[in-house]
């Protein structure tokens, strides 16, 4: 794919924009991103999922979430939440628990949620959904025995055996 600024040289650098559900695509030459100011990965100036971090970070969550920015800071440590804005990456691992309140406003507006799913092929992704809702399915099961709710328990037996078999198939 050639560069669509200067047209002549092969794109390396591909960018998506998408704002307001508008979804923008750039393709450009390494020579013409360092004239439009565009960080280079693995140069001097090159692009950091930190900085990445710092500038979503900027975006205070909505008021009401407890203390405010720079008084929150982790027992472990000492890094405050100001601090971890500045530089983008936390100081140890107890900072995620206790900068956790802050932090799931953040994943949810760059993941959509503030769990990890995964991704999964598409030339095997129906199996492994199956094996997924099985898994889920035999928790709620235990649930369900435990809480001596067994017609539940019976309904979710049927649709166990029903995805086995069909995991079986495959």
């Amino acid at each position: 794919m050639l560069c669509q600024e200067c047209g002549a040289k092969q794109a390396t650098l591909h960018f998506t924009k998408i704002v307001n559900g508008e979804k923008t695509e750039f393709h450009i030459c390494e020579s013409c991103a360092r004239e439009k100011g565009e960080g280079i990965p693995g140069t001097a100036n090159g692009f950091s999922i930190h900085s990445l971090l710092s500038g979503l970070l900027e975006f205070e969550p909505s008021a009401g979430l407890g203390p405010k920015p720079q008084t929150i800071r982790c027992d472990e440590c000492g890094l405050t939440y100001s601090q971890f804005r500045k530089i983008g990456r936390f100081g140890c691992n107890s900072c995620y628990k206790h900068f956790s309140d802050r932090l799931d406003p953040l994943f949810k507006r760059v993941h959509g949620s503030t769990s990890h799913v995964g991704k999964i092929p598409k030339r095997t992704g129906g199996q492994i959904e199956c094996r997924r809702k099985l898994d889920s399915l035999k928790k709620e099961l235990h649930h369900h025995i435990e809480q001596e709710e067994f017609e539940q328990a019976a309904n979710i037996r049927d649709q166990i055996r029903e995805l086995e078999s069909k995991i079986t198939d495959v």
